[in-house]
């Protein structure tokens, strides 16, 4: 079992309020992934689950039990960090076993949670070998196999990605969202990546400045978000916002339109505007449209080849149904 609730947990560095009063419910076996620009508190409040911070006030129960006051060791909780954490003299078999050796298990038992883990991680070719003779996706598969030797409640991921480069990102990511499905073990991942949080989660949890902005199944944030910083930051690229007359007209404060919500034509439509920096992608292609009057610069996303130029006018026009519009504080109008 692995359900993790807070209930009116605060932290304090010395006056500073970091994480002002927050509740959440995680439920055995969720995949929920933290997101959040850099300081929003996303690692703090990881780091308060595990037990390497204190809280300054409010509970953090674990499968109903309070642990507010356990040690991490006592919290049935595997954590894996950005920066592997192995010894560099250890072979990955003892990486693997050492918590099991330092909670003094007998080899028997070391033996067959460290062989069922390099199966699951497909380490077992790798296991008479040392952290500097190994990929970093490699080294990654260690340290998430030191935590699943542990057989905790829950696993905790803080920013496990974030030292490897963008080819091997995709592919960790598809491993731990397999190990999740394979383990069926509640997880909880921490990310400033929005494209991590939409492709990993079953539940994201939106934080600005320790608050949490809004939590919901990824598709949930994407379609719905409650306010204009949910918005912005789910979704990539992000959303277009339009101000003034305009949004006026449509009956709000502020609309917003997605990129591939918009629709381009040489010859007529709602707005006006110059092609100024294209992005080929391949599949997709991404228009930054100047001069609408509008914004400084609307996103436009197609498929597949649009010839257009740099400079070239052209006309947009939103998806009606597909407007999202925010009141004068930037909260959701249903």
């Amino acid at each position: 079992m692995g359900q993790i609730t807070l209930s009116k947990v605060t932290k304090k560095f010395g006056e500073v309020e970091v994480i002002p009063p927050l509740d959440l419910e995680i439920n055995d076996g969720e995949f929920a992934v933290f997101v959040g620009p850099s300081g929003c508190g996303k690692s703090t409040l990881l780091r308060l689950i595990a037990g390497l911070e204190d809280v300054t006030s409010g509970t953090i129960a674990i499968d109903g039990t309070d642990a507010t006051g356990l040690v991490p060791a006592k919290r049935r909780l595997a954590m894996v960090f950005q920066s592997y954490a192995l010894y560099p003299h250890m072979s990955v078999r003892k990486n693997i076993a050492f918590p099991l050796k330092m909670a003094k298990f007998d080899q028997a038992e070391i033996d067959r949670r460290v062989e069922a883990a390099a199966k699951v991680l497909n380490l077992g070719d790798y296991l008479d070998r040392r952290p500097g003779q190994l990929s970093g996706g490699q080294r990654q598969r260690v340290a998430i196999g030191r935590a699943i030797v542990r057989e905790p409640a829950a696993f905790l991921f803080d920013e496990p990605l974030s030292n490897l480069d963008a080819a091997l990102r995709v592919g960790m990511r598809l491993e731990i969202s397999e190990l999740h499905n394979r383990l069926a073990t509640t997880m909880i991942y921490v990310t400033h990546d929005q494209v991590e949080a939409m492709t990993m989660a079953d539940k994201i949890v939106v934080l600005q400045a320790g608050r949490i902005e809004q939590v919901g199944a990824p598709l949930e944030l994407y379609e719905r978000p409650r306010n204009l910083f949910v918005a912005g930051f789910i979704g990539s690229p992000k959303m277009n916002f339009i101000t003034g007359a305009e949004a006026a007209r449509l009956g709000a404060h502020t609309i917003g339109i997605r990129p591939e919500h918009i629709s381009i034509s040489p010859s007529e439509g709602a707005w006006k505007g110059t092609v100024g920096v294209s992005e080929h992608l391949g599949s997709d292609t991404f228009f930054h449209v100047m001069g609408t009057g509008l914004a400084e610069s609307m996103t436009v996303r197609t498929s597949g080849e649009v010839s257009l130029r740099h400079g070239d006018t052209i006309f947009l026009t939103p998806q009606e149904d597909k407007i999202h519009r925010f009141d004068a504080d930037g909260m959701r109008i249903a």
